[in-house]
């Protein structure tokens, strides 16, 4: 039996801590938070035996193994690193943090302490990007020419700020996958030469991003375009774009559940549509869950892709920071 400490009693620590529970391998021991009246309704709620007032005294704990770290985004990398230096095995929400210093602080701890360590871009242990590999890899698309994303939702207000708006919190999903699909179509050398454009809005107070757009020409010349706001909407798109034909994906690639997930190839001779349809039995959280279950029992100290490796989550940052990087130079122009 797998044994959690929980970090955050926030709206996505309860979807995690629901997905442990759910697992017949792992049980949530201890959980941390701040405001005394959320973490003991938190901890009702789920069962757990143990609360905590500090991070420290959860990471003390002998009888945690494994530490969920639901934190804002920039709180990841010092939870992280704690965590690491004692010995604990770390499941971390994405993004992995907010800088590039950051991340790169963090990553260099995980592997100097020798700890198992995965950020939480939990549809990626689905089973539905095996199969979207899979048709990559296949001749059904042809070589892969552009890749296009989209994601949007109406949380800013709900946002915290110093999680760094829209290109953390819902723009490091496409940019992800379009990051595999990019290794699953040409190797991991494929995104190492590009060039990136950004164009963006500022929120009112100028210190974050709220609707981004991205377009990138990879050095093999494959072209990306990816869209997130969290100023408005509920939508999403994704497709991949093959020499004879596309991909896209008529369910949400960043939300898989339990059960039926469907993709669409159409060919561009004669127009044939095929659906695509991969079922799971466990949703994107319960699959990622299961995944760190595997990998801890096989002690491995990281996740086998699709889920991202430590190199994979430093490349990702590196594509989301320089994005950010482009729209804040665009708008110090205007």
């Amino acid at each position: 039996m797998l044994r959690w400490g929980v970090l955050g009693t926030s709206f996505i620590s309860h979807t995690v801590a629901a997905s442990i529970q759910g697992s017949e391998n792992s049980t949530i021991t201890a959980v941390f938070g701040r405001n005394a009246a959320r973490l003991a309704a938190f901890a009702d709620k789920f069962s757990i035996p143990k609360t905590y007032a500090t991070i420290d005294e959860l990471l003390d704990d002998a009888e945690v193994d494994v530490v969920y770290i639901g934190l804002p985004s920039h709180l990841h990398a010092q939870a992280a690193i704690a965590a690491a230096k004692k010995g604990k095995a770390v499941l971390s929400e994405k993004s992995l943090t907010t800088t590039m210093k950051d991340a790169h602080e963090l990553i260099d701890a995980v592997r100097s302490h020798n700890i198992f360590f995965l950020e939480g871009l939990m549809y990626l242990s689905h089973p539905l990007m095996d199969k979207a590999a899979e048709i990559i890899r296949s001749d059904a698309l042809g070589p892969v020419r552009s890749v296009s994303g989209y994601y949007a939702a109406n949380i800013w207000k709900k946002a915290n700020p110093l999680g760094m708006g829209t290109i953390y919190n819902l723009g490091c999903y496409p940019v992800s996958l379009m990051h595999w699909v990019m290794q699953a179509a040409y190797g991991r050398e494929a995104i190492e030469t590009r060039q990136i454009s950004g164009l963006g809005n500022l929120s009112d107070d100028k210190s974050h991003v709220r609707d981004a757009a991205l377009n990138i020409r990879f050095g093999n010349g494959v072209l990306g375009t990816i869209q997130s706001t969290d100023s408005f909407g509920n939508d999403f798109s994704f497709a991949i774009r093959g020499e004879k034909a596309v991909l896209r994906f008529k369910t949400n690639p960043w939300l898989p559940p339990a059960g039926d997930s469907v993709m669409e190839i159409r060919t561009y001779a004669g127009g044939k549509v095929e659906d695509v349809v991969v079922s799971a039995e466990h949703d994107a959280f319960g699959c990622q869950v299961r995944r760190v279950e595997e990998c801890l029992a096989a002690g491995s100290n990281e996740a086998p892709r699709p889920s991202p490796t430590w190199k994979d989550s430093l490349e990702i940052m590196a594509l989301l920071t320089e994005w950010e990087d482009a729209i804040f130079k665009s708008a110090s122009q205007q």
